[in-house]
C-alpha cells in the first residue's frame, strides 16, 4: 500500500470513529439527544463549526489521494494536528464516558499516525 492509500484509509477510519462516537453518545449518554435537538433554536455557529471540522476529515479521504506531493503532505500534517488537538481537548474538558474516551483514544492514535506518515513521507515514495 502506498502512502496516499495509507493516509486516505486512515482518514476513513477516523471518520468512522467520529460517526460511531456520535451515535453512541446520542443513545447512551443521558440528555445528549435533548441537547442536540435543542441546538436548533439559537446560534448556528457551533453546529457549523462542528460541520466544518468533520468535513475536513471527510475531504481528506479524497485529498490524500489526489493532491500533489508537497500540498498533500502539508495538508495531512496540518489537518492531522488540528484533529489531534480537538480530540484531545474533547476528553480533557470534563470526565468523558468510558466508551467516549476509548473511541477518542483511537481517534488520537489515528490522527497521530496520519501526522507521522505525512511527516516521514518523502517524494520518492510517491513514485513507487
Amino acid at each position: 500500500m502506498n502512502i496516499k492509500e495509507k493516509l486516505s484509509t486512515l482518514w476513513i477510519l477516523l471518520s468512522l470513529n467520529y460517526i460511531w462516537n456520535d451515535v453512541f453518545s446520542l443513545y447512551f449518554v443521558p440528555g445528549v439527544t435533548e441537547e442536540a435537538i435543542g441546538f436548533t433554536g439559537g446560534s448556528w455557529v457551533a453546529p457549523f463549526a462542528f460541520a466544518v471540522i468533520i468535513e475536513t476529515a471527510v475531504v481528506m479521504v479524497l485529498f490524500s489521494r489526489i493532491l500533489p506531493y508537497a500540498m498533500n503532505r502539508w495538508a495531512n500534517i496540518i489537518v492531522g494536528v488540528l484533529h489531534t488537538a480537538l480530540a484531545t481537548w474533547s476528553v480533557i474538558e470534563g470526565v468523558p464516558e468510558p466508551f467516549y474516551a476509548f473511541i477518542v483514544t483511537a481517534e488520537i492514535v489515528t490522527t497521530l499516525l496520519i501526522v507521522w506518515y505525512a511527516w516521514k513521507w518523502r517524494k520518492l515514495e510517491t513514485e513507487k
